[in-house]
């Protein structure tokens, strides 16, 4: 029975294993997809957010316009 087993299974020698370049390469292929993964974890549009980080931006250097230039000016009627 052992002799069905043996023939299945690759032996040792057959087995490829790349070089210590190759595996390296390989490596660092692999922590920078993990890092990507990681940034984009939990954020579906990354474009979206960006966007919406802009807005908010160019909103307050608005509002501080209308501060600096003495705020809006409302008029009130009471007819």
């Amino acid at each position: 029975m052992g002799l069905i087993t043996s023939c299945c299974k690759p032996s040792a020698s057959d087995v490829l294993t790349p070089d210590t370049e190759t595996r390296r390469r390989q490596q660092v292929e692999a922590a920078e997809r993990r890092r990507v993964q990681e940034e984009a974890r939990g954020v579906k549009d990354p474009n979206r957010v960006k966007r919406m980080q802009q807005r908010s931006e160019e909103m307050e250097q608005r509002e501080q316009e209308l501060q600096k230039q003495g705020g809006a000016t409302l008029k009130w009627s009471a007819d």
